[in-house]
């Protein structure tokens, strides 16, 4: 499995915004941010950097300084080691008690048991 670090949720935005954007400037994630956050520039910056320091992002320079910033995984493979995160810190890696405690805990429409049905059918 590919080396994932683990990220803030703050740190999480930065690389949802490049998963959706492909490699970026500084400037480019700054500006995607500014509508949907009340971080200041600097502080995506900080984040960024974060991100350098954790490996989650590499940096190629460009115009002899500007960077462009690459996650380093994808969206798919950070989601998978964050649901093998959870389910092992929550549930002791039991997919069965997840799936129990989600059910029981939470109100089910008659469509959402049945698509769950549905999934199962299929994995059998």
């Amino acid at each position: 499995m590919k080396f994932i670090p683990q990220v803030s949720d703050a740190e999480l935005e930065i690389l949802k915004v490049l998963w959706k954007l492909g490699p970026s400037t500084s400037s480019q994630i700054v500006d995607k941010l500014k509508d949907t956050s009340h971080w200041k520039a600097k502080t995506i910056q900080t984040l960024i950097t974060r991100l350098v320091s954790k490996e989650a992002l590499s940096t190629d320079k460009i115009n002899g300084k500007a960077f462009i910033y690459s996650p380093n995984f994808s969206e798919k493979e950070y989601k998978s080691y964050a649901n093998e995160t959870f389910l092992q810190k929550i549930y002791n890696g039991s997919i069965r008690s997840m799936l129990t405690s989600f059910i029981k805990e939470q109100k089910l429409t008659k469509k959402d048991i049945d698509q769950l049905k549905q999934l199962l059918d299929e994995e059998e």
